[in-house]
């Protein structure tokens, strides 16, 4: 599966684009600044551009969606921008960077950049979402406000979930982490997750995504086992290849509590465990029921 299409909402709001030459729509929207893979203008103009027509005090949340040349550079030049104006932007609290399908740039292609002098830049930011993981980089940071954090990618560094979890994060509900394929730069264990939920404080968590995880059944196996489970609202395990032992797992776990969904799109499991999932007190999505490919199972998003 590939990411054929771009966010249509973000924070509650409908995104709208904003390219080269165009006009602000206007009314409670969020902006989506984008490129073509060919465009001339770089992204400091395109971003100058916009900001000439909304005034960046009502911003209060933006996507930075493909820029030019996204498998060569990073959106440095949308960060720096943010981090010169940041006095600028005071109502600013959503930041999404690198909203683009395969078609602008695989999701394991697309450069990054660097976050910590984003975030310190803006300690009001609740929600941080970014897609892709190569030049990625991030060091342990402290973060009062951030709520959501979200790193979509074919393949999640373990330097960066070993940074978040030496992070103060006193204020996360939601936390999403894209694990993937380790052809694709996934290098993480069991254990390196279940040091970062122990440093995390998982109990104030009422959303937790491992997702796109090759080792989920390791996952549910581990996390069935956890009295703080059911303080969760929505377990996500979906796009990786949780198969009839994690699904066991979850059925026979005494930790569910009132969690409200669990999510296992794209799976592995035999019939017989999709009907014990089905018949638990939640919701449990079941779509996309995957076929191991010669005795292998593969995640969802890779390349």
């Amino acid at each position: 599966m590939a990411i054929g299409e771009y966010s249509q909402f973000y924070r509650g709001k409908r995104i709208v684009n904003f390219s080269k030459g165009g006009q602000a729509e206007g009314g409670d929207v969020v902006y989506r600044l984008h490129q073509d893979y060919d465009s001339q203008e770089s992204q400091g103009e395109l971003f100058a551009e916009l900001l000439a027509q909304v005034p960046p005090a009502s911003i209060e949340a933006l996507v930075i969606g493909p820029w030019s040349e996204a498998h060569d550079e990073g959106p440095t030049g949308y960060l720096d921008a943010l981090i010169e104006r940041r006095a600028e932007f005071a109502a600013l609290k959503g930041l999404f960077v690198g909203d683009m399908t395969y078609e602008d740039c695989e999701i394991s292609w697309i450069i990054q950049g660097a976050y910590n002098p984003l975030l310190a830049a803006y300690p009001q930011l609740e929600s941080l979402r970014i897609r892709g993981s190569s030049n990625l980089e991030l060091q342990a940071f402290d973060h009062a406000q951030l709520q959501e954090l979200a790193i979509e990618c074919g393949g999640l560094p373990s330097k960066i979930v070993d940074a978040l979890a030496g992070s103060s994060l006193p204020a996360l509900r939601h936390l999403e982490l894209w694990l993937g394929s380790d052809e694709y730069g996934f290098d993480g264990s069991l254990d390196t997750y279940q040091r970062l939920l122990a440093k995390l404080q998982p109990g104030q968590l009422r959303y937790l995504g491992l997702r796109n995880a090759s080792i989920a059944d390791e996952l549910a196996v581990w996390l069935a086992q956890q009295p703080w489970l059911a303080t969760l609202q929505t377990l996500d395990l979906s796009l990786g290849t949780i198969g009839d032992v994690g699904a066991q797992a979850l059925c026979e776990s005494p930790h569910l509590g009132s969690i409200e969904r669990i999510d296992l799109s794209h799976h592995y499991i035999s019939p017989e465990w999709q009907a014990k999932l089905a018949a638990l007190p939640c919701t449990v999505v079941l779509e996309e029921q995957a076929e191991e490919y010669e005795g292998e199972r593969y995640v969802a998003v890779a390349e």
